[in-house]
């Protein structure tokens, strides 16, 4: 076996798939979905095809031509990263359709009760598949190096709707006479009360981009391409829709910067508070947590970031896990140059900043293993989600950002275009990028160290800090907070998020507590509707020992489930063993009584935390 990916079964001598045509039964009652996957390959194999599963009860393989039975053979060896490696016997097949039932413990996905939805009516369920979580869903070669087409029939009960990222084509009641694909009994199928959602993705997309959700949806008209959706509730429909007024301005910037926008529609579905991630790029529906949502339109940063996942991420696509920076850092690059056209410099400059400051401190977080702080990783028998950090999108930009000191923007501008239409639609490696460099910008490797950029750990010397007023003037006040002095009101009377979120990032670890709750008597930071700002005070309260604070701790801890704030507040937490024993019986505690709250995935980042401190 010659395997494409450290994350997957897949074997490199095996055809890749080309199209999957799904049917999908939601049975809420037992949190499973009854499964049919007509799998299409590249060409006709004969002898064992390697699919990628993961906690999936597979319950036949069948020619479709004749409607006979393959011989299938699910691992009974459970990989802790790759799951199980589900083998099928093929005589020249290019089809075969495999029915199966996904686990109420599926990685991907998060079914919500009643009570965990805001109209606390109708039920709920999401996907969330990055990185090898679609394998969870149905059996597939879950690696980014293949990509596939693919439609697929959603049987849901009539209250509810279901969205995907991809084209919606009807919805319409179940038919009698194969509608079901064999993915269930017919009866089951055709049941009152039942609907099917029939869906499109004509173009070829990695697996880790399927995705779904389910329940009592509503939705708004934002711009011509663009729709908000989220649970069917006024108040967050109206929020979101105001928060996310300027989407089309940003497609149109994009569009000027990096080509035509190829996916048609660019939709927003707003998630519950439990959703792992701020937001995930599905292809013509991004999927956002609600703490995006400020009030004052900042959050419509994140959406520029997905927006940029638009032309790098989705089109060119990272072949593995290992070479992940070729999405991030250039969607964190993309983004920023959005941000820039739309809001400003300053706001550009601040942006940078804070990520300065992450790309920082993830290196003390990875300083016992610093493999992971190179932009071309080796990932062997590492979970991706438990390495996920800054790196691949801060250090990745800052190298894409030395490129472009380097040649002068308005040639990088057209070196991104050029390699956007060479790679589009294609699984590339950071080699490949690198050879397109080197081809399209002769030289460039006597100009920069090409090799310590990408293979080396660290910072290299040749990153950079913004140069900005405004970020100069605010890392300064930080410094000053070490001696004792709290900005004054007319100082900060300008700052939104992103400026408080800066200032807290610069501040130590650790200070008094008095000067702790001095900072939050005047500024109020810990009652911020702004998450990044509060979770970055509640860090320096907790590094503090600032128990006072503890109730708000675990307030925030409970209401989302986003990693970017869970991560930090339990590690803060829990690292360390002076006087440490209090602080970790809270965190215990306020984990185990929030853990079903959170997704799969997110569980499982918090059990990393306590597996390496506790």
């Amino acid at each position: 076996m010659a395997p494409i990916d450290p994350h997957s079964f897949t074997d490199s001598t095996h055809p890749l798939t080309t199209h999957i045509s799904l049917s999908l039964y939601f049975d809420f009652s037992t949190s499973t979905i009854a499964s049919s996957a007509l799998i299409t390959l590249c060409e006709p194999h004969t002898g064992d095809l390697v699919l990628d599963t993961r906690s999936l009860t597979i319950t036949s393989v069948i020619d479709p031509i004749n409607n006979t039975q393959l011989p299938f053979c699910l691992s009974s060896d459970v990989d802790r990263i790759k799951g199980q490696p589900l083998t099928v016997s093929l005589n020249d097949n290019s089809k075969f359709l495999i029915t199966f039932v996904t686990s109420p413990s599926s990685s991907a996905l998060q079914w919500l009760t009643p009570p965990q939805t805001f109209n606390k009516k109708y039920p709920f369920v999401y996907t969330q598949c990055q990185s090898i979580h679609a394998r969870s869903i149905f059996p597939c070669q879950d690696t980014p190096a293949s990509r596939v087409r693919y439609n697929a029939k959603l049987n849901i009960p009539h209250q509810l709707s279901g969205v995907m990222s991809a084209r919606h084509v009807e919805r319409r009641a179940p038919l009698v006479g194969g509608d079901s694909s064999l993915a269930c009994d017919e009866l089951l199928w055709c049941a009152d009360g039942r609907v099917v959602e029939e869906f499109v993705m004509e173009q070829p997309i990695p697996p880790y981009l399927f995705a779904f959700a389910v329940g009592e949806i509503g939705c708004r008209e934002v711009g011509p391409r663009t729709k908000v959706f989220a649970e069917s509730v006024p108040a967050v429909l109206d929020a979101a829709a105001k928060e996310f007024a300027g989407t089309e301005d940003m497609i149109r910037v994009g569009e000027k910067l990096f080509g035509e926008y190829d996916w048609e529609r660019f939709d927003l579905l707003v998630l519950p508070p439990s959703f792992p991630y701020g937001g995930m790029e599905n292809p013509r529906m991004v999927f956002l947590t609600p703490t995006v949502i400020k009030g004052d339109a900042s959050g419509a940063q994140v959406v520029a970031h997905e927006l940029a996942h638009s032309w790098t991420g989705n089109l060119i696509t990272n072949k593995t896990n290992d070479h992940f920076w070729l999405n991030e850092g250039f969607t964190t690059y993309a983004e920023r140059r959005i941000v820039e056209a739309v809001q400003g410099e300053d706001i550009a400059a601040l942006n940078i900043g804070i990520g300065w400051k992450g790309l920082v401190d993830t290196m003390e977080r990875f300083k016992d293993n610093m493999e992971f702080t190179k932009l071309l990783t080796n990932q062997e028998g590492v979970d991706p989600d438990d390495v996920y950090s800054e790196v691949p999108y801060e250090k990745g930009f800052q190298f894409l950002w030395r490129i472009e000191r380097q040649i002068g923007r308005a040639a990088f501008d057209e070196l991104i275009k050029k390699y956007i239409a060479a790679f589009k639609f294609q699984s590339i490696d950071t080699h490949r990028f690198l050879d397109f460099l080197k081809a399209n910008v002769p030289g460039i490797e006597n100009d920069i160290d090409l090799k310590t950029w990408t293979e080396g750990t660290g910072i290299p010397p040749d990153a950079m800090e913004p140069v900005s007023n405004i970020y100069t003037k605010i890392v300064s006040l930080a410094n000053e907070f070490k001696q004792g002095r709290m900005p004054s009101e007319e100082e900060v009377a300008s700052w939104h998020g992103q400026q408080w979120e800066l200032y807290l990032e610069n501040l130590p670890k650790s200070v008094e507590a008095s000067q702790v709750t001095a900072l939050d008597c005047r500024y109020r930071l810990s009652e911020s509707r702004d998450y990044e700002v509060k979770v970055a005070f509640l860090q320096l309260a907790i590094g503090s020992r600032c128990s006072e604070y503890y109730n708000v701790v675990e307030k925030t801890l409970k209401e989302v489930g986003r990693m970017k704030y869970l991560r930090p507040l339990y590690t803060a937490l829990v690292q360390g063993n002076a006087g440490k024993e209090e602080e970790k019986i809270f965190a215990q505690r306020v984990f185990a009584e929030a853990r079903e709250t959170y997704h799969p995935i997110a569980q499982g980042v918090v059990e990393s935390i306590f597996s390496k401190h506790l």
